[in-house]
């Protein structure tokens, strides 16, 4: 932004600089001509008053100088000096209104005035000088001119830099405070800028700030609360079942049963952890975790007489997030196609720009509406494992993000993650 604005404020300045310039420059080099005429005129005026065009045969005396000067009579033929034979317009002029003429061209200066004695006209000095000197005080004026116009477009441009820095420093801290905010620090609050809008921006994300920090508090704290006391009667199912195992044998139900148990202990566990926030930086290597969640599903999609694949196209594949949430998030995604797919089951891991991707595809019928997969109500309704709609809550307070990558038909649910480290294909 600061960039941008500096070079708007120079390239304003900059047009204002030669949109004055250019006229100003014109008029002055005009101005100079004008006086350089001016001087030969008077030069010539002087002139005159030594030469006699009324002397009868004897020759005309022309003054000494640096100017061409040449003499003509009354009927415009030359009689002394330098100049065309016959009269040209300008001399023309001053013997026909007997005031002096001026005019410029081919890198001359000249001025004709009229010869006058007795109040009559008897003729006319024509008076040429090079325009030399008008060339070497306008350029003189242009360069001086040339170094004002720099000066007032540095100067405008240093001004547009501290405003610059005035106006982006502030949105930089806002733009820390809100990345703070996004990585779930809630107690970050952005400092007052001294601008109007910006205190105004900065009041508004603190707002936010302190309800988002209220509202993580109390849902973290109702998850935890929740989880913990779960515990307890967990605990004693675990005892009723391992009593009845005892007393009953070893039986596949019971055991079913205490499968089941250590599952949803696994799960209160991994919920438990999520609201404390325990695993922020923890890694999983998703080979390691996709061949483990593989094996423990791959006998109950068997028992249904459908093979489950795993294709590894990633040679690295370690990613930012805890390993306990991505199990739990890939269980309920195996356990959504087991319970509402068809034919055979995929686990993919592989790479894409700039992440870490886990499909899990089947070969059901697919979703009429993607985003209805992940409703809460449709997660209640259902009533098995987690829920899709938490499964989404788990990998998002990872860091990743759980899509539909294909609805229909054969439908794909894709697990998108920050990988740690360098990946490959």
């Amino acid at each position: 932004m600061r960039r941008r604005l500096v070079l708007a404020i120079a390239g304003v300045a900059s047009l204002a600089v030669v949109l004055f310039a250019i006229p100003l420059a014109v008029v002055i080099e005009r101005s100079y001509r004008q006086q350089e005429l001016l001087r030969l005129q008077r030069d010539a005026v002087a002139a005159t008053r030594s030469i006699d065009v009324t002397g009868g045969a004897d020759p005309v005396e022309l003054p000494a100088g640096t100017d061409g000067l040449g003499v003509y009579d009354r009927r415009a033929r030359r009689l002394a000096g330098v100049g065309p034979p016959a009269a040209d317009r300008l001399v023309r002029a001053a013997l026909r209104t007997g005031h002096p003429a001026d005019a410029t061209g081919s890198g001359l200066l000249l001025v004709a005035v009229p010869l006058v004695v007795g109040e009559r006209v008897h003729g006319a000095l024509r008076a040429t000088r090079t325009d030399a000197k008008v060339g070497e005080r306008a350029h003189r004026a242009w360069l001086e001119l040339a170094g004002l116009g720099a000066l007032l477009v540095a100067l405008a441009t240093g001004a547009a830099l501290v405003l610059g820095t005035r106006l982006t420093a502030p949105l930089g801290r806002l733009a820390v405070t809100a990345r703070r905010l996004g990585d779930g620090d809630f107690s970050a609050r952005a400092p007052r800028a001294g601008v109007r809008e910006l205190d105004d921006v900065a009041a508004a994300l603190n707002t936010t700030a302190a309800r988002l920090d209220d509202l993580v508090s109390r849902e973290r704290a109702f998850s935890a609360d929740a989880s913990h006391q779960l515990r307890t009667p967990l605990a004693s199912l675990r005892l009723e079942l391992e009593s009845l195992e005892l007393r009953a044998g070893a039986t596949e139900e019971v055991a079913a049963a205490l499968a089941q148990v250590d599952r949803l202990q696994t799960t209160i566990d991994t919920l438990l952890a999520v609201a404390r926030d325990t695993e922020r930086d923890a890694t999983a290597d998703l080979v390691v975790l996709v061949d483990e969640v593989a094996g423990r599903w791959r006998p109950q999609l068997a028992a249904e007489s459908r093979p489950l694949r795993v294709r590894i196209e990633a040679r690295t594949a370690v990613v930012r997030a805890s390993p306990a949430v991505l199990t739990e998030v890939l269980d309920v995604l195996l356990d959504n196609a087991r319970r509402h797919g068809a034919g055979a089951v995929e686990v993919t891991v592989r790479a894409t720009s700039g992440s870490l991707a886990v499909d899990v595809a089947d070969e059901g019928p697919g979703l009429d509406v993607p985003d209805a997969a992940f409703s809460r109500r449709r997660a209640a309704a259902d009533g098995h494992g987690i829920g899709l709609a938490l499964a989404r809550s788990l990998a998002h307070a990872e860091g990743a993000r759980l899509v539909v990558s294909r609805a229909v038909p054969h439908p794909i649910f894709t697990v998108l993650m920050r990988p740690h480290g360098r990946t490959g294909t």
